[in-house]
């Protein structure tokens, strides 16, 4: 059985390598189209069991790989390593999740791919984090936001300070890999609220900000306008046509480390 991984919205890179095979070659096990699957406004759990069922599919070759398109009702979820201090202040419930990293939200306005994938051997989980990463910031980029780039240390997408506010996430990763199958994956704030974040550490990241592309572009910018060109951008990144630059433009302590796991 492939290693279990389970690397949380707040996956953090190590150090800069070489990944096991070249950048331009496909992550995917598979040379099958990915199937795409719009679900529309789902809730979380129902979401995350339809996953861990077409994972389970997916690793007995029963199924190709997929992406589901989704939003989800609001939603406060933390993974393993989320801490008594980060927890929501507005008595909302917590959805204890099987992933790693610590606690984030979820709601309308805010797009969510999971990819259910399985990974060509011999697996390379920073590879495949770093490629959803720069599907991401292509896909952010293309949008408008032409200085997103990536924090070393945190994971997602990030806007550098300007106009008076912090740097800024505007999308985050988070994923599970089991018997070669990756579940969960990408979250890209579009015209969802902010006011969610104000109750908890999210992330467990204190001294940086969040934002959407709404508020960046001055415009609303909805969830379906980024579905088709995040499709196109997930899959060229996995496919190896879209390959991982260096777009780093600060860096930052891992808001994990040294941390214990929830129980």
């Amino acid at each position: 059985m492939t290693p279990y991984f389970a690397l949380g919205w707040i996956f953090i890179m190590t150090a800069p390598r070489a990944p096991f095979f070249p950048a331009d070659l496909s992550i995917r096990a598979s040379n099958a189209p990915i199937e795409i699957q719009r679900l529309g406004l789902v809730d979380y759990q129902e979401a995350w069991d339809y996953q861990a069922k077409l994972a389970l599919q997916r690793a007995n070759s029963e199924i190709e790989d997929q992406l589901l398109i989704v939003e989800h009702p609001s939603v406060y979820t933390a993974g393993k390593r989320t801490q008594p201090e980060d927890m929501p202040t507005n008595g909302l419930p917590v959805i204890n999740a099987d992933r790693g990293g610590r606690i984030t939200w979820h709601g309308p306005g805010q797009l969510v791919i999971y990819p259910i994938v399985k990974l060509a051997e011999p697996i390379d989980v920073v590879d495949y984090v770093r490629r959803l990463e720069e599907a991401l910031i292509h896909v952010v980029r293309e949008m408008g936001v032409s200085d997103a780039g990536r924090i070393d240390g945190r994971s997602g997408v990030w806007v550098p300070a300007h106009d008076g506010w912090v740097d800024s996430k505007v999308a985050a990763i988070g994923i599970r890999i089991t018997r070669g199958v990756a579940m969960h994956g990408v979250a890209i704030n579009c015209n969802n609220t902010l006011d969610f974040y104000e109750h908890i550490v999210p992330c467990g990241i204190a001294d940086a900000g969040l934002t959407t592309l709404s508020r960046e572009l001055k415009r609303d910018v909805t969830t379906e306008e980024l579905v088709d060109v995040s499709i196109a951008a997930l899959d060229d990144a996995l496919a190896g046509r879209l390959t991982v630059e260096n777009h780093s433009f600060a860096s930052a302590s891992d808001p994990t480390k040294n941390l214990p796991k929830r129980g």
